[in-house]
């Protein structure tokens, strides 16, 4: 009924209105709804594998990578490359960064036993990842430069429906992955001893975890720029909703808290005389229960 009425709405309107809510309201609103759910999902296996609350592609480097991959297309094969191709390119070039973070990560993780040191790894890989894309950015052209600082800051704005085609399409495919192994991260939080005597494999587990990461996660920095944090809050807000850890409710749950939280920071960013960055706005909301989840648990 609802999208009857907008359809009515939509003929009526004169040509010029119905262009902008077709072509950059619209697109808008599904792009946040889109990296929300994306986000959410890829911090809740994070935080299920690695059973660290705290956990999500941000601060574990997994979108650093991300950003390494697309600022290397964007920088430094952008004029080689057909606009055909672009943006396939980019979304391929973030996955594989992502890939290869998530890698490190992995590799870590097997001698690392502490969560604490762990998040520090994460974060130093990040760092690095961001020195190698600053030194990029000296042996690069104007214009490339300006395309990647208006990336960088964070947007939902200027992606178009190509665009959020191949986005949405690894983010069903992601989904997909995590939705298959939600029984092998359901035993995985209770860890690797009990998942192993249960007969499940925790390596298979979280490699099939940390696909569907680096998918969800590559897609949205390949087109959106670096968005940071929802992928913390969502997945907690979803657990105390539904009073439960089980994945077969807290996936769908966390993917629909992201894409409300993601919609709220696009709002919040457009409220202020000049639009401001969104990973900014997430920032405002993310930081604060980063902030009680260490409180309330001062042992991480």
């Amino acid at each position: 009924m609802t999208f009857l009425l907008m359809a009515i709405d939509l003929y009526y309107v004169s040509p010029a209105d119905r262009n902008v809510l077709m072509l950059l309201r619209l697109p808008r609103t599904v792009t946040a709804m889109l990296a929300g759910a994306a986000l959410s999902l890829a911090g809740l296996q994070m935080q299920s594998i690695f059973r660290n609350p705290i956990a999500d592609p941000h601060i574990m480097g997994i979108s650093s990578g991300a950003s390494l991959g697309a600022a290397a297309v964007t920088l430094c094969a952008a004029s080689s490359i057909g606009s055909r191709f672009h943006e396939i390119s980019v979304a391929a070039a973030a996955f594989i960064g992502a890939g290869a973070g998530a890698a490190v990560i992995m590799a870590a993780s097997k001698k690392v036993r502490s969560a604490a040191t762990l998040l520090i790894f994460g974060v130093m890989l990040g760092f690095m990842a961001n020195a190698i894309v600053a030194a990029l950015q000296f042996s690069t052209d104007a214009e490339s430069l300006k395309i990647f600082y208006s990336w960088s800051a964070g947007s939902f704005s200027f992606v178009t429906w190509p665009q959020i085609i191949i986005m949405a399409a690894a983010i069903c495919t992601g989904c997909a992955a995590a939705l298959v192994n939600m029984k092998g991260l359901d035993i995985l939080l209770f860890g690797d001893e009990f998942a192993a005597a249960a007969g499940a494999d925790p390596r298979h587990i979280r490699l099939l975890a940390m696909f569907s990461c680096c998918l969800c996660t590559g897609a949205v920095t390949a087109f959106c720029g670096p968005i940071g944090f929802a992928g913390i809050v969502a997945p907690h807000i979803a657990k105390w909703a539904m009073g439960s850890s089980s994945h077969r409710s807290t996936i769908a749950g966390a993917m629909l808290c992201g894409s409300i939280i993601c919609l709220g920071a696009d709002l919040l960013s457009q409220m202020s005389g000049t639009p401001l960055p969104v990973s900014g706005t997430m920032a405002f909301i993310g930081i604060p229960l980063i902030l009680y989840i260490l409180l309330k648990k001062p042992e991480l």
